[in-house]
């Protein structure tokens, strides 16, 4: 039997031969040549499916949690054929094997053990070791991806229960896979995760770990983990790093756009939510800094009526209840001075910094996705601007995704609710490293965030989880 190779020597040997510039297509015949080849057997071998199917049902070393599954399914195997391995059981003995990319253990995947599996099922493809195989690639399989949905300190805040992480019943781990319209696509794409993860990854592995880049690349793929990974439903990505919102249709990206977000003094905070309803003819609340460092300065220039003719409303107090208060009744001398602070709004209308909708997920930071009159900031590369929520690039477009159909104010009246019939999920997070078509875009750490996190992917490479 041939001696398992070690999770650490397979990754590093990719890493070499990167070193020497491997192309893409090299790195795929590597992964392919770094696992041994089912290869025909010397004469003819006469194996059945019903054969494989007696072994597993036999045990197999199949977990006992997994044998309902495949009971169900007539132990019907899912990793293996009469003719012997599937390409993809090496595929995903590989992935099992670079799990380190992942911050994960990969000996806890017994990796071992699935090598010398295959490598049996190799030199003599027989029933019982067939079976074997597909037993211990499933039992590797599920371990694996309940290890990675189970984020021990997540970097986001579930200000939505609903969106809390749940590490997935191991007969739910395999049905998803036994269920794919291709096994194979579900293996490269790393299907069990989020898009944006199986793209990150496999750029990681492409340019080893050994890589300059490698560490702010784990970094990001501990945020991305919290992302969804359903292929119904709908959700939208917003990166703070990157100010871009992207559009899912399960794991499909339908559409994405540019946006404006917090200013590294004010960032804004990485959080998942619920977007519930649009607010149509939105008042904007003027950041109470804005109203010292632009209004003010304004009204004891030219006198209170400033605020009226800009559309400005000056309020009482903070409170839901608050009313509208007699600006000549305040020292705006000690407002610009920061002596005071006072709070105003601006109307509805084509200067309203709100512009003409905004779209609400509760949390408690006040954040949320709102339209700006002022799309020349657009045409900045970098775009942390905002004093914390997040401008639209094309708000109309957001909203007609959302809603099916173009939102339209049916009055003047300020502050329109109109809620969403089927409420959507948002994910704000932060990508300092980002997958793109044939590389990986590295990004400034504007917020200062990488350095925090990095500490945390190394805790959880040493504790496998």
């Amino acid at each position: 039997m041939q001696s398992s190779h070690s999770s650490s020597g397979f990754v590093s040997e990719i890493s070499r031969r990167l070193s020497k510039g491997i192309s893409t297509a090299s790195l795929a015949l590597l992964l392919g040549t770094a696992l041994p080849t089912v290869a025909a057997a010397q004469g003819p071998v006469q194996v059945s499916a019903e054969e494989i199917s007696a072994e597993l049902g036999d045990g197999a070393g199949l977990d006992k949690k997994l044998k309902p599954f495949y009971a169900a399914r007539n132990y019907r195997p899912i990793w293996v054929t009469a003719a012997g391995p599937r390409p993809e059981a090496q595929k995903l003995l590989a992935i099992l094997e670079s799990a380190e990319l992942d911050g994960l253990d990969p000996d806890k995947f017994r990796v071992g053990a699935i090598r010398d599996a295959l490598d049996d099922a190799q030199e003599k493809p027989n029933p019982e070791r067939l079976a074997r195989v597909e037993a211990v690639l499933s039992n590797g399989f599920v371990n694996y991806v309940r290890a990675l949905r189970r984020v021990k300190n997540p970097s986001i805040e579930f200000t939505d229960p609903e969106l809390r992480i749940t590490v997935p019943e191991k007969e739910d781990v395999l049905a998803a896979a036994a269920s794919a319209p291709s096994l194979s696509k579900y293996v490269a794409e790393q299907g069990w995760m989020h898009p944006f993860y199986g793209q990150l990854r496999n750029a990681l592995l492409l340019e080893g770990p050994q890589s300059p880049r490698a560490e702010v690349m784990r970094v990001n793929l501990q945020r991305l983990r919290v992302l969804p990974a359903d292929d119904e439903g709908r959700h939208v990505v917003v990166d703070t790093a990157g100010t871009r919102l992207f559009m899912f249709e399960g794991r499909r990206l339908v559409g994405s756009m540019k946006v404006i977000t917090g200013k590294p003094s004010t960032p804004t905070p990485m959080m998942a939510s619920v977007i519930r309803y649009a607010t149509l003819n939105p008042y904007w609340n003027v950041p109470t800094d804005l109203a010292r460092e632009k209004i003010a300065p304004e009204v004891v220039g030219t006198g209170p009526a400033y605020l009226r003719q800009h559309g400005y409303q000056l309020l009482s107090d903070w409170s839901a209840d608050a009313t509208v208060a007699d600006p000549s009744l305040v020292d705006w001398q000690s407002v610009l001075t920061g002596q005071r602070v006072v709070r105003v709004r601006q109307l509805p209308g084509v200067t309203n910094g709100m512009g003409k909708v905004k779209f609400m997920f509760p949390n408690g930071h006040d954040i949320y996705l709102h339209d700006t009159p002022d799309k020349g900031l657009f045409r900045n590369g970098v775009r942390h601007f905002s004093a914390g929520c997040i401008r639209l690039e094309d708000a109309p477009r957001l909203g007609r995704w959302l809603f099916g159909k173009p939102l339209r104010a049916t009055s003047k009246e300020p502050e329109l609710r109109v809620d969403l019939p089927d409420p959507v999920p948002i994910y704000v997070t932060y990508l300092t490293a980002f997958p793109e078509a044939n590389s990986v875009a590295i990004r400034e750490d504007s917020y200062g965030r990488d350095g925090l996190a990095s500490g945390g992917t190394q805790q959880a490479a040493l504790s496998g989880g």
